[in-house]
């Protein structure tokens, strides 16, 4: 039977050849004509137009960060994106963040061996982290800083995980993801504190006699506060799990609160989990529409492909493309509220 296919109807009137050549070109440049391809090549590339074109208008950008990102050598590609204002607000597991804390304490990752005799690895206070290794006795070094932190906190007080991290990233370099946050005036949210050597460290103040009392709800109502004053809102995950959902379910916060943005506007991910598992991590955006998290309209791309691979192209892209934001998000935090205002950026291209 023969089949009278309209093209147009499928193309918008444009057939794009997947076939890209190969010539003499720079990162950004293959990155952007990836666009073209199919499969993960051309949603990484996507991924690309996407981001600049956040970039290009008033938009709060999230970025969540899950996974063991840091110990696989990420750290300091997620330090520029926040010392350069390509994002916004991080929501990140502790555990990146405790390594990232090690990392500007001088305690290094270094590459292993996923084959590694892991008894031996103990007897030798190794831990492992698939092919990468770190001396146990350097991090319980990283579990005591942090125990002293919590000491010489004000036991009267209820902090957000935010203002808890702002603090210790001033006392470390801006190439650490603390660092750069804190030079640049990026809030970074840790919703699952406890479930990381932030917990361990607090744990140990707290048998020495010292409770300081951190407000998981207060993180809730801060962050919320960030989407209900932001113009439009963008969302950034690599990887998927608490911080995700900690920002997808700023949406239905609004809409509860009677403060409803309408869903980010939007929305990219870079994940290996899959939608047919039904978990979050690997859930599609399309679902987010049917949650009010995501608008129908919003400019949106999943790249399912190892994020140590995408990130760092993606990343040194963006760097290289000399592609300029047109404003960013400036916090002015105040007990129980938040003023944002939008700041422009001239030359911007």
């Amino acid at each position: 039977m023969e089949h009278n296919y309209n093209h147009k109807s499928f193309f918008n009137g444009e057939r794009i050849r997947t076939t890209i050549p190969v010539k003499n070109r720079g990162v950004a440049e293959l990155v952007g004509d990836m666009s073209r391809m199919g499969f993960q090549g051309g949603q990484l590339g996507t991924s690309l137009r996407i981001w600049e074109k956040m970039m290009d208008e008033d938009v709060t950008i999230f970025l969540g960060l899950a996974g063991a990102m840091v110990p696989a050598g990420l750290g300091e590609f997620i330090a520029y994106l926040l010392r350069e204002r390509k994002v916004d607000c991080l929501v990140s597991t502790g555990a990146n963040l405790f390594h990232d804390l090690c990392e500007g304490m001088g305690i290094i990752h270094f590459l292993g061996s996923c084959c590694a005799d892991d008894a031996y690895l103990n007897e030798c206070k190794i831990d492992r982290i698939y092919n990468v290794f770190v001396s146990d006795t350097e991090l319980n070094k990283a579990d005591a800083y942090i125990s002293d932190f919590v000491k010489g906190l004000d036991r009267e007080r209820h902090y957000s995980s935010r203002e808890l991290m702002e603090m210790v990233g001033r006392d470390l370099p801006d190439t650490t993801i603390l660092g750069a946050a804190h030079k640049s005036g990026v809030p970074i949210f840790v919703p699952a504190l406890g479930d990381s050597s932030w917990g361990i460290g607090m744990v140990m103040a707290l048998r020495d006699g010292c409770r300081v009392l951190v407000d998981q709800i207060k993180d809730v109502d801060e962050i919320t506060r960030i989407v209900e004053r932001s113009d439009k809102t963008g969302v950034i995950y690599i990887g998927g799990g608490v911080p995700k959902n900690f920002i997808q379910q700023t949406e239905v916060i609004t809409e509860m609160v009677g403060t409803y943005t309408g869903g980010h506007n939007y929305a990219i991910q870079y994940t290996t989990d899959s939608p047919h598992w039904g978990g979050l991590s690997g859930c599609t955006f399309e679902e987010a529409v049917s949650w009010g998290k995501v608008r129908k309209e919003a400019s949106k791309v999943q790249v399912f492909s190892d994020a140590t691979i995408t990130v760092p192209l993606v990343v040194q892209a963006l760097q290289a493309s000399g592609h300029r934001r047109k404003s960013y998000p400036v916090y002015r935090w105040s007990e129980g509220d938040l003023e944002l205002s939008y700041k422009r950026l001239q030359d911007s291209r």
